[in-house]
């Protein structure tokens, strides 16, 4: 898994490669988690799910954790491009309902 980010017009994009499962999700959160508590000035968050190869139920753990720690910063939290499988595992689990896609 790997983890960029940048921040442009005080958007901070976080994007993630690779496969997303418990083997690589604690490297992940670490780095993302860095990439949030060096950005706080931020105006808001959109982690981009395009390159995810594989996602299971630990990929919805992590971006609850990511949507808990940039609620505790008043930091709104988005995700975008989805592919066809994970977007389906995020629609069946509700998360939409806490972390909507960016348009």
């Amino acid at each position: 898994m790997t983890v960029t980010g940048y921040l442009r017009e005080k958007i901070l994009y976080i994007n993630l490669c690779g496969e997303m499962d418990e083997c690589s999700a604690q490297d992940a959160r670490a780095k993302c988690d860095k990439l949030i508590e060096d950005n706080v000035n931020a105006k808001r968050i959109v982690i981009n799910l395009s390159e995810i190869e594989f996602m299971d139920s630990t990929g919805i753990g992590f971006l609850i954790g990511r949507y808990k720690k940039a609620s505790r910063l008043s930091l709104p939290l988005f995700v975008e491009k989805p592919n066809f499988a994970a977007d389906k595992i995020l629609n069946l689990s509700g998360i939409y309902s806490l972390i909507p896609k960016a348009e």
